[in-house]
């Protein structure tokens, strides 16, 4: 899954890329409000951690404007400020969860797959439908209640069709959700890597409508 981070502090920013990357998620660094605003307009994430205090544009400023035009990304806000007015108007302007700096980095990740399970509607771990489901903790698949391990991309793959059973998307789409910044993407990336997974899961698990890019069954 992909996250963009939204930290100005050097220090807290690497580390917590390397941290994020190290979990099996594909993150996006950024280090002002306005570069956040740019990032956000291209699409294609899971959710954002965002910091306040950021030069250019405020995180309060950069959450606004997201909200305004419809934006409904899950923003995990990070912040060092712990006044209950900043809280109550960070969440008040659309922001899911609040987070004070310092924290735990296992507790920033149960945060993230609650705020992502409530945007995908569901209270508990599982996305899906009745014959595949996608488990956010423990990140692997059920095939009719059959379990199996997925690789960090197939764990992507699955996760952005998952959330919409039914509907298509291209080659560019589900290489947004996995790849990040930087980061040199294979032609066939995506057909080998479904490929693989028709392999692990079924021929008929995931669908591909010619010219159109893959789904799964509604």
């Amino acid at each position: 899954m992909r996250v963009l981070l939204v930290e100005d502090d050097e220090m807290i920013g690497r580390s917590l890329k390397q941290a994020l990357e190290g979990a099996g998620w594909s993150a996006d660094w950024v280090r002002d409000g306005e570069l956040a605003q740019s990032a956000l307009g291209d699409g294609g994430y899971t959710c954002v951690l965002l910091d306040l205090g950021l030069p250019r544009q405020d995180g309060t400023e950069v959450l606004r404007r997201a909200r305004e035009r419809g934006d409904a990304t899950p923003v995990l806000v990070l912040t060092a400020r712990d006044g209950l007015d900043d809280r109550i108007h960070s969440l008040d302007l659309g922001a899911d969860d609040y987070l004070l700096k310092p924290f735990e980095f296992r507790e920033l990740l149960a945060r993230m797959r609650a705020v992502v399970r409530r945007r995908d509607g569901a209270a508990h771990s599982l996305i899906g439908g009745s014959t595949m489901q996608l488990d956010l903790t423990t990140r692997e698949v059920l095939v009719d209640g059959v379990r199996e391990a997925l690789t960090a991309r197939e764990f992507a793959l699955l996760h952005a069709l998952l959330e919409r059973p039914g509907a298509i998307l291209s080659r560019e789409q589900l290489e947004n959700r996995i790849y990040g910044w930087g980061e040199e993407v294979i032609s066939n990336a995506i057909d080998v890597l479904i490929h693989g997974m028709r392999r692990k899961l079924g021929a008929e698990s995931i669908r591909n409508v010619r010219g159109l890019g893959w789904r799964v069954a509604a």
